[in-house]
């Protein structure tokens, strides 16, 4: 073991948060399990509202060193990552001296897709005597189900484009591209990358206003899966009621993602929301997955 690395055992969470509502999901399903929480908000990325309910500390991105020292005080061994954090750009990091001496290490990591990264990331952790968690371990509720949630029920066309576009990705996914595809007729209409899943629906919107997507409205699937080999412990797809709004305005059917491997954030308005907009929300199972 590294000097000065930890022992694992169990004790306070660490909670390390980015943006969106699941942090505080997750928060909240420890605490019910009589486990403390410490959450580490990133600067410009968390929800500042989330500094209201728990013991907290701010911190930058990069600022490894001032992470360590701080989850060490509180007594954290295993840590959690959580919430949406959109890869930054180096200059928007902010490198202490921890994490200045680990420059080579970290533009290594950052040479490669985002798997590539977290990867990185973990070993380091894991190297330091910490315990990396799935956010799901402390919150089981938080994974997809199999079947539809809500009222409205795919079609046989969007159970086809649903299989179209869990192949898709499982082929894509072996180069650390994206986790989201959007499908109509077997066609695929836009691919996650860089953006994010709401600037690629936000894409499919403007295709339609445009007059450069002739799929009728009402048709077509965002189909959401995690990649091949990936790391369940962190960066798992994710849903929430923003993604069926997204759903919504690009004029598709609904949406599908992998059961028992992506989460959903606030589901009961994830499906008011879905009802309301007429759209589906379905969890594909195993088999479908191929």
């Amino acid at each position: 073991m590294s000097p000065g690395a930890v022992t694992r055992q169990d004790g306070p969470l660490a909670l390390i948060c980015g943006g969106g509502s699941l942090p505080l999901t997750v928060a909240e399903a420890a605490t019910a399990q009589g486990r403390q929480v410490v959450l580490f908000l990133l600067r410009g990325i968390a929800d500042p509202a989330l500094a209201t309910h728990y013991t907290h500390h701010w911190i930058y991105l990069g600022q490894g060193g001032k992470f360590l020292r701080l989850a060490r005080a509180n007594g954290c061994r295993d840590v959690v990552f959580i919430g949406s954090v959109v890869r930054p750009a180096l200059s928007q990091i902010r490198l202490d001296f921890w994490s200045l001496r680990r420059v080579p290490r970290l533009l290594a990591a950052f040479r490669g897709g985002d798997d590539h990264l977290l990867s990185s990331v973990a070993r380091m952790f894991d190297e330091l005597g910490f315990r990396l968690v799935g956010p799901h371990e402390m919150a089981p509720d938080i994974l997809m189900p199999e079947g539809a949630l809500g009222h409205v029920q795919p079609s046989e066309r969007d159970r086809d484009d649903i299989a179209f576009g869990l192949d898709y990705l499982s082929v894509t996914g072996r180069f650390d591209v994206g986790q989201a595809v959007v499908v109509a007729g077997r066609r695929v209409l836009a691919v996650e990358a860089a953006e994010g899943t709401d600037q690629m629906l936000q894409r499919v919107a403007d295709m339609r206003k445009n007059g450069r997507l002739r799929a009728p409205v009402g048709s077509g699937v965002l189909v959401k899966a995690p990649k091949p080999g990936q790391d369940r412990r962190f960066d798992l797809p994710a849903v929430g009621p923003r993604t069926v709004d997204g759903v919504a305005r690009a004029g598709l059917a609904g949406m599908a993602v992998a059961a028992g491997s992506s989460i959903v954030a606030e589901p009961e308005k994830l499906v008011a929301t879905a009802d309301r907009a007429k759209v589906f929300i379905f969890g594909a199972s195993a088999a479908a997955q191929g």
